[in-house]
């Protein structure tokens, strides 16, 4: 893989190649398991694992829904592809979450009779902006290769902007063309805070996780 932009074919599947998409999801949606499918079918990945954290970096400090529910909720959203898999390698891990300690770990965990997996982190254009801000940046270069995914409303990643940030790395980087949806775990938990549908914009046994147990409800409201 390098640099340059993939999407529209479906790649073979390479043995050993594992992308990790990590986030909060709180809660997930439609637009993670969109860019998940899209990063499986174009760089030919074995599996997916939806990575969520226990304290992300940057939010210390602010109110979360538990790790426990959020795991349900991804595995309801995945239940059906089995090219998906859920890991609570952060949730069970003390302190921030960083993401070059848990590539570390699913590098040490996936390794298997001396073969170390080929790790692909999945991460939107808006992620990438901070990217050399994160703990230990090379390193995470040196571990995984990062694809990076468009977000509506965000400027994409381009071959000249790879080459500014990182450039000594433009080959551990390369460009998905899709999908663009705008959404933003915020504004779904608003929207259930309101009182509103959450249905086409989760998958329905989430949107059902949420009602059954009154998460991001606003207790202002009524029942």
């Amino acid at each position: 893989m390098g640099p340059g932009s993939v999407g529209g074919t479906v790649t073979a599947p390479r043995d050993g190649a594992i992308g990790i998409l990590g986030g909060t999801f709180d809660p997930i949606h439609i637009a993670h398991l969109a860019v998940a499918e899209e990063a499986h079918e174009a760089l030919g990945l074995q599996e997916v694992l939806f990575v969520p954290a226990s304290i992300p970096p940057h939010k210390v400090g602010m109110a979360i829904t538990s790790g426990e529910d959020r795991l349900t909720m991804i595995q309801l959203a995945i239940a059906d592809n089995p090219a998906f898999a859920a890991s609570r390698v952060e949730l069970d891990r003390a302190g921030p979450s960083f993401t070059v300690d848990t590539l570390v770990a699913l590098r040490d965990e996936r390794t298997v009779g001396g073969r170390v997996p080929d790790l692909v982190l999945i991460l939107s254009a808006e992620a990438f902006t901070g990217f050399g801000a994160w703990r230990e940046p090379q390193r995470i270069l040196e571990l995984a290769t990062l694809a990076i995914a468009p977000r509506d409303g965000f400027p994409d990643a381009t071959l000249a902007s790879v080459q500014r940030e990182l450039p000594e790395s433009t080959d551990r980087v390369v460009l998905l063309d899709g999908p663009r949806l705008r959404m933003s775990a915020s504004g779904l938990r608003a929207r259930a805070a309101a009182g509103r549908s959450l249905r086409y914009l989760v998958p329905d046994a989430v949107a059902a996780y949420i009602d059954d147990h009154a998460l991001y409800r606003d207790p202002r409201r009524t029942p």
